[in-house]
């Protein structure tokens, strides 16, 4: 059964940092491409980050360059999204899922992908 499991979430003061998880399960990782996307209270998912399969190529949306870092290690099926400076835009619930191509997940496009986790609660607030 396909399955991916996003933590590491909680509740941090503005400035703080966060450090998510996502492992799947069922499925390999290194074939897909794999991103990070949110959703806040009151509005539509987004996309937030995304890699390549082997992790040479990266992709973030603009309000998270320069804080925000994601990586992954196929050797433990595992992707990780380093959040760093956080404030309270960022309070949102963050899934992760594959896709057909890291520049692809940029614009929703998880392909045929449609086994998203309960994803992992980040709160920014003082």
């Amino acid at each position: 059964q396909v399955q991916l499991v996003e933590s590491g979430g909680g509740l941090v003061q503005p400035g703080g940092s966060l450090r998510l998880s996502c492992t799947a399960y069922g499925f390999t990782l290194d074939n897909y491409a794999i991103g990070w996307f949110r959703q806040a209270p009151g509005k539509e998912r987004e996309f937030v980050a995304s890699i390549n399969w082997i992790g040479s190529r990266t992709y973030y949306t603009d309000s998270v360059k320069g804080r925000f870092s994601i990586s992954r290690d196929n050797a433990k099926n595992t992707l990780y999204l380093q959040m760093n400076s956080l404030n309270p835009e960022d309070t949102a619930v963050y899934y992760c899922a594959p896709g057909p191509g890291a520049y692809a997940l940029r614009s929703g496009d998880t392909g045929d992908f449609d086994a998203w986790g309960q994803g992992t609660l980040v709160t920014v607030s003082s």
